[in-house]
């Protein structure tokens, strides 16, 4: 079993909305997945409960038990543990990032976005974790040309240690939409920019875990 921790020490960033798309995504892929929802908040289980069609496991937890959770995931033969984490304390962060295979840090194209996941990059670098930054939220290109908030936070985190995702999600409102149904945009916007952006980043999510179709038959071959 692998584990995605999807990570912001800023709020509003959109940590949530990516965990629950990416677990729908593995979900619809046909891969067995678990969301462990280790944020107090609990949106992430407030959206999957909304939901009317079958979905991931949800998992309310804690970090003090997310060892504990991951060992009986792994027991119960999951393929993916997607863990929705609180964006404090650091403590808690710190646990997350140490149980993942792979890291997912959320930004958003703003300064203080970027100043957050600079620090949380510097502790998956430090635990000796792989890591992936997605920006999040960024406004749409006008007439093919890339807003420079955009080029600039792309810029300003290459310096962070960390690779970018092959694709960046844009501010779209089948996000919210879609969340609002406990759907993913996958589901709901087959055809639409969102699903496409979504797709591209599960792809590459699925590979860098070897969550891909060779890899789990080469697995379940024994």
């Amino acid at each position: 079993m692998k584990t995605l921790a999807v990570i912001s020490r800023k709020g509003g960033a959109g940590k949530t909305t990516l965990s629950v798309n990416l677990a729908l995504a593995a979900h619809l892929a046909g891969r067995r997945t678990i969301l462990a929802d280790i944020d107090p908040q609990r949106s992430a289980s407030d959206v999957l409960r909304g939901r009317a069609a079958d979905g991931p496991v949800l998992l309310e937890s804690s970090a003090g038990k997310l060892h504990q959770a991951r060992f009986h995931a792994e027991h119960e033969v999951f393929d993916l543990m997607v863990v929705d984490t609180p964006a404090a304390p650091d403590a808690d962060v710190v646990t997350a990032v140490n149980v993942a295979d792979l890291c997912l840090l959320v930004c958003r194209p703003t300064f203080l976005d970027i100043a957050a996941v600079a620090r949380s990059a510097e502790a998956v670098r430090r635990l000796g974790k792989s890591g992936l930054i997605v920006l999040n939220q960024a406004p749409a290109k006008r007439g093919g040309v890339e807003p420079s908030s955009v080029v600039k936070a792309a810029e300003a985190l290459r310096f962070c240690g960390l690779p970018l995702a092959v694709v960046g999600l844009r501010s779209r409102t089948a996000f919210q939409q879609s969340i609002a149904h406990g759907r993913s945009v996958l589901e709901w916007e087959p055809a639409g920019a969102a699903a496409q952006e979504i797709g591209r980043l599960w792809s590459q999510v699925a590979t860098q875990l070897h969550l891909t179709e060779a890899d789990l038959a080469a697995v379940r071959a024994g």
